[in-house]
């Protein structure tokens, strides 16, 4: 290759981040288990996002780094329009007489339209040796109410949280029946944070000055992804994957909000699924993971927690491990047209007693349901559609308002929609 070459593709990689943070900074959020995606690539979210045993593009690093041995040479883009509903209702609060009356229903809803974007390469350098480079998105985190919420602040309240992810990845066959695969995942996130004016005072918080509407802060982050499939039989194949903490530079501009000074790991995850091919024509997937929330203090630390904002032990999220049961099916129509269904449970992140800060964060929809289909062109080239709904889920606090606010509950309402568009090429 060529100084001129070279100097191209430095450009169109270049070009492709730009276009992707773009289009990321118009706001990522996604049909979610906790914060994380439900699955990544149009075809693993059409069956419900398991996938750990069955690759089926160059997406599947994201999943399972082992998988891209087996999908050959190809390209994927994928676009998702998502759109999350999602409320929040103050009840039984009793501020004292000269204070305003803060009950009633919080619209969270001044954005909900969002399009994220996904990318996959993969190259095999022999039949049992690729590499490849998966480009994803994750952000569960986020709402934008239509006006303040009192007990929080004097203006809209709302988070922004976005991460992108590039995982450059090698994926081989030790032998006819068995690989492995790893990746180098590499983070970009952002935050912004608004409508918090209430905590920014010494009494509160360790940095006032940095704990609401400071714009958008930046973090990067590098962590590891390791996986394994194996094929049992032409009946059965298995698959299992770790992701370490991604651990990530501290969010600036709000050291007063997160704890350990703006800290906001990315939490270590940890799967396993098996493939059934019961036909030619019929898969069957079962996949659970495990999120492991509980290790990120600004996630995990309890909102009752006495430490003042932005401390070590500072008030969180109080989100705990989270573990997501995921089943599909693929159904092989013809040659060219196979069609998926699929079904995502995920456990509640959080308890009954945290819905106060997690007005910002109401991820509590717990039960997904989808549908895709993929047809295959001329040359190789494939289009995929999917459809993912998650059904309307309202969480009720108890006695999560504390006391010094007045006290009562802080109910979350939330539900979403999904529809995804990819377009693929390549070969085995």
């Amino acid at each position: 290759m060529t100084q001129g070459d070279s100097i191209r593709v430095t450009t169109r990689l270049k070009t492709v981040l730009l276009t992707l943070l773009s289009l990321l900074s118009a706001g990522s959020v996604f049909a979610t288990d906790g914060y994380f995606s439900t699955g990544y690539g149009i075809k693993q979210q059409g069956h419900g996002g398991a996938g750990v045993a069955l690759p089926q593009d160059s997406l599947a690093a994201a999943t399972n780094p082992a998988g891209l041995v087996f999908v050959g040479n190809r390209f994927d883009f994928g676009l998702t329009f998502f759109r999350p509903i999602r409320s929040g209702t103050i009840t039984g609060n009793q501020l004292p007489p000269g204070f305003p009356d803060v009950n009633g229903t919080y619209d969270a809803n001044r954005k909900t339209n969002f399009f994220i974007p996904e990318l996959g390469y993969n190259h095999l350098l022999r039949p049992n040796l690729s590499l490849g480079v998966s480009i994803y998105g994750n952000g569960g985190m986020n709402t934008s109410y239509t006006t303040a919420i009192p007990l929080l602040g004097t203006s809209r309240a709302g988070v922004d949280l976005q991460q992108l992810f590039v995982a450059p990845t090698i994926a081989f066959k030790v032998n006819s029946h068995n690989a492995f695969g790893v990746s180098l995942n590499l983070a970009y996130q952002r935050f912004s944070g608004s409508g918090l004016q209430n905590f920014a005072a010494p009494n509160f918080s360790i940095e006032p000055a940095n704990v609401t509407d400071r714009g958008y802060a930046n973090s990067f982050g590098a962590g590891v992804r390791v996986g394994w499939i194996g094929e049992l039989n032409h009946v059965v194949s298995l698959g299992a994957t770790f992701q370490t903490k991604t651990h990530a530079s501290n969010f600036g501009k709000y050291r007063g909000l997160f704890a350990e000074q703006g800290g906001f790991d990315i939490p270590a995850s940890f799967a396993g699924g098996v493939a059934l091919k019961l036909h030619p024509k019929v898969t069957v997937l079962f996949d659970a993971e495990r999120i492991l929330y509980g290790q990120v203090k600004s996630i995990a630390n309890l909102d009752s927690n006495q430490a003042p904002l932005g401390a070590n032990n500072g008030p969180g999220f109080g989100w705990h491990d989270v573990t997501a049961e995921k089943t599909g099916v693929d159904y092989k129509v013809s040659s060219t047209v196979t069609v998926r269904g699929g079904y995502n449970h995920a456990g509640l992140a959080f308890d009954r007693t945290q819905t106060f800060f997690n007005l910002l964060a109401p991820a509590v929809v717990q039960d997904h349901v989808s549908a895709g289909a993929t047809w295959t062109l001329h040359n190789g080239k494939e289009v995929s559609f999917a459809y993912q709904h998650a059904f309307d889920t309202t969480v009720n606090g108890v006695n999560s308002i504390p006391p010094t606010a007045g006290g009562g509950n802080a109910n979350l309402r939330m539900y979403q929609n999904l529809l995804g568009i990819s377009i693929g090429w390549g070969r085995k």
